[in-house]
């Protein structure tokens, strides 16, 4: 994907993803846990991590204002994501909104002697990067379209079949950064048709990311591993090492693994609430609503995506699930 975004990996960008906060990303998963299950939405997907995602940010972004700061920012949004990523947002019991793993960015990068001394030698200081909220083609409030929503919805769209790289491709390029009803720099698109081909496919990933196996794997791992700090198998600090050590860690206690070994072969959702292990999982619906350039947004512009999206959004999540 990051051929999409740019031609190449600018040199400033390859040294800092270097370091080894950084490397860390490329074992810690943009599907939150989900992967290591048998549902059959999630066999066979490609490798996607968080270093993957963290690349294609700040290529977007550079790609868009050429500017180092904003581009670092990108890069490094999701340096303090925890194993699992939004998984320990379950187990944080903020499952809702999801921020509660944007925790710790400002000190993890302090703590990194190979990023700090890149930021002295190029003149920026921790402030104008621990926090991509400020700079808005990098990150804004949903619904609106940044860098990194865009990734990983392009890489989503990608990665489950809903649409070809050379149809990304061809939406990619038909971005520009513009004004927004606010006059706020947003990336928007400049093709109307482009644009509701586009929203329509990123709701059919904001639906995968809400369907009950998403949902009931998230709740069940963030329950495993609670129970299995509470046992003192692992420790809160462990979740901040790679997806394969904490792996690696609950196989060395007999029942920490079973229970792993029961999580990775869920295979089959039920809904009802006669059962013993079934659980209501509420969860946030993220979804973009794209600005057409000079147009607005695509909620009043296109009938089609107006209706997904009202059908999308009054989905219920209240229904009990369990898995076998």
């Amino acid at each position: 994907m990051w051929k999409i975004y740019n031609h190449s990996v600018p040199e400033f960008i390859g040294l800092m993803a270097e370091a080894p906060a950084m490397q860390r990303l490329k074992d810690v998963g943009m599907h939150c846990g989900c992967e290591y299950t048998s549902f059959p939405m999630f066999v066979g997907l490609d490798n996607y991590s968080r270093y993957k995602h963290s690349v294609g940010c700040a290529l977007i972004v550079w790609r868009f204002t050429q500017d180092r700061r904003q581009t670092i920012a990108a890069l490094l949004h999701d340096i303090a994501t925890p194993t699992f990523a939004h998984v320990i947002d379950f187990l944080n019991g903020d499952h809702i909104k999801q921020e509660s793993t944007e925790n710790g960015t400002s000190t993890i990068i302090e703590a990194s002697p190979e990023i700090m001394k890149r930021l002295k030698e190029w003149g920026i200081t921790l402030d104008e990067v621990a926090d991509y909220h400020q700079y808005p083609i990098a990150d804004n409030d949903s619904p609106r379209l940044s860098a990194d929503r865009l990734e990983y919805t392009l890489s989503n769209i990608v990665n489950y079949r809903i649409a070809p790289k050379e149809k990304v491709m061809q939406w990619f390029n038909n971005l520009t950064v513009g004004k927004n009803e606010e006059r706020v720099d947003e990336l928007m698109f400049q093709d109307a048709q482009v644009a509701e081909e586009f929203s329509l496919a990123a709701l059919q990933t904001s639906k995968i990311y809400v369907a009950d196996e998403d949902r009931f794997a998230m709740q069940t791992l963030s329950e495993l591993l609670s129970k299995h700090i509470g046992r003192g198998v692992l420790s809160m600090g462990d979740l901040y090492k790679t997806e394969s050590e904490v792996i690696a860690l609950l196989h060395q206690d007999e029942e920490a693994r079973r229970d792993w070994e029961h999580f990775r072969a869920l295979r089959h959702i039920h809904k009802g609430g006669d059962h013993e292990g079934a659980k209501t999982v509420l969860s946030k619906k993220r979804y973009i609503n794209p600005y057409l350039c000079g147009k607005g947004r695509m909620v009043n512009l296109s009938k089609t995506f107006a209706l997904a999206l009202e059908q999308f959004l009054s989905y219920p999540l209240d229904e009990p699930l369990w898995g076998e």
